[in-house]
């Protein structure tokens, strides 16, 4: 997941992601900062808990942590579950690693969240093995071939309509079994959630603070 990507020391810079697939300028590209990372001065034991197994106890801090954690600690309650369902997503997911980024890279794009981009990039190319032509042309929503082409379907669906249509789960019946139905649709959920929030706080991605 984004959020725990600030486990890793990877760092893409801006005009790499930029080359992959350039943002919707007509939706803005830059949101304002609404809520700051919670000061080092006030990380207490309750706010370590939040991120216990998550981050190592050196790098529960501010600077440690990455810009949205730092954010989310505000409220170290939520932070706490939200993770742990966030992180069922991305590491306990029943989907081919490569099609759950498919979607959550449509997502993100979609919902015009730099965070998400940016880390979810990382992701498909290291751990899911997408190239950087399947990476920009999910982003627009296109593919060339099955599933992908009914996944992005499926995310269209879910992000327009709230719903998967009967034609359209029929097909992705055909490659997902029941447990990865309900993966799939909740992985769009998720990440469309967590683009809501830090577009609403107003999160930026590392490179960006540096």
């Amino acid at each position: 997941m984004e959020i725990l990507r600030s486990v890793k020391e990877n760092v893409i810079l801006k005009d790499e992601i930029e080359n992959i697939a350039p943002f919707d300028d007509s939706k803005g590209n830059e949101h304002l900062m609404r809520l700051s990372p919670l000061p080092e001065a006030d990380w207490d034991d309750q706010v370590r808990m939040s991120l216990r197994g998550m981050l190592p106890r050196e790098r529960q801090n501010p600077e440690g942590a990455g810009p949205a954690l730092s954010t989310l600690v505000n409220h170290p309650e939520l932070t706490r579950d939200f993770l742990i369902f966030s992180t069922r997503m991305l590491y306990r997911n029943s989907l081919p690693p490569r099609l759950r980024e498919l979607a959550i890279l449509r997502v993100a794009t979609r919902r015009n969240c730099a965070y998400e981009k940016t880390h979810h990039i990382i992701i498909a190319q290291e751990e899911a093995g997408l190239t950087p032509t399947e990476i920009e042309s999910a982003m627009r929503g296109e593919a060339l071939v099955e599933p992908d082409i009914t996944v992005l379907r499926a995310v269209e669906e879910l992000e327009v309509d709230s719903i998967v249509s009967d034609e359209t789960w029929a097909a992705l019946s055909e490659y997902f079994d029941k447990r990865q139905l309900m993966d799939f649709v909740f992985t769009v959920g998720c990440y469309g959630l967590m683009a809501m929030a830090f577009n609403s706080f107003g999160i930026e991605p590392d490179h960006e603070s540096e």
